[in-house]
């Protein structure tokens, strides 16, 4: 079954939401219409009952290539009396990565192609990337004259550090995957032929596990570098007595001590 939304739609692969942004003849260039639509997708799959996991990838050739520069002229954004390029970042980009931050589950982008500009930002929101062999990386703003944007001067410095972020993004020279991967930008590079089978065999790992856990985790890990070692650990308490209080940890103390797989249910 697949449920449609602007220019993204989502399919079911057991208890993984696949969630596809779907403007090919663009590379799937993220206008503000997809990035509503990615919104609405996501509130959908979280909404319901039948997901504990997603991935989130390309239709076609591409990841993401970007910003869709082509809703607007360069003078029209100039003049907007909305408030030029950081108007839409604001009302748009910047909730979708937002909500991507704060999913419920774990996600998993599966980069089928080029991940360029803001897309680059979106395909490192996942907490596990798996880029196909052919896939790359791209920080483009400088090529047309902007600033990277969509967190990336946030998030590259605490990939690959500060020196690898700069050049990235002064040079705005392509990555491929495999130097991703070698810089610890990614987690894994999958030939292109098998790359979904591949992100699906991830997520649906994701998705049988201790999904509140899970969650729990996503938190610890994106509140950490704002945080003291002191407020860390504290932290790590109180999350730890959330987790300890699920369903799921009772279950997995007892298949530790009988020796068998957990079942986990999520709860």
């Amino acid at each position: 079954m697949r449920k449609e939304f602007d220019r993204c739609y989502v399919t079911a692969r057991g208890n993984v939401a696949v969630l596809t942004m779907n403007h090919p003849e663009a590379l799937n260039a993220a206008s503000v219409k997809m990035v509503h639509g990615l919104i609405g997708a996501i509130e959908d799959i979280e909404s319901s009952n039948d997901y504990r996991a997603i991935i989130l990838t390309g239709e076609g050739r591409g990841f993401c290539s970007g910003a869709n520069l082509s809703e607007q002229s360069p003078e029209q954004r100039q003049t907007s009396p909305s408030g030029g390029v950081g108007h839409a970042l604001e009302t748009a980009y910047h909730p979708l990565l937002r909500r991507l931050r704060d999913l419920k589950m774990p996600l998993v982008t599966a980069v089928n192609g080029a991940a360029a500009g803001v897309g680059m930002s979106i395909a490192l929101m996942g907490d596990i990337i798996i880029a196909a062999r052919s896939a790359y990386f791209l920080q483009a703003f400088a090529r047309i004259g902007l600033v990277p944007d969509g967190g990336s001067t946030w998030l590259l410095p605490r990939l690959v550090g500060l020196a690898r972020a700069k050049e990235l993004s002064l040079l705005a020279e392509k990555l491929p995957a495999e130097q991703a991967l070698e810089w610890g930008l990614i987690n894994r590079v999958s030939d292109d032929a098998t790359l979904m089978d591949d992100a699906v065999k991830l997520a649906e790992r994701l998705a049988n596990g201790p999904t509140q856990s899970l969650a729990l985790i996503r938190r610890l890990y994106w509140e950490s570098p704002h945080n003291s070692y002191e407020v860390q650990i504290d932290m790590e308490r109180q999350f730890q007595q959330k987790a300890g209080k699920t369903q799921d940890f009772i279950e997995g103390v007892t298949a530790f001590l009988q020796k068998r797989p957990a079942a986990f249910k999520g709860k």
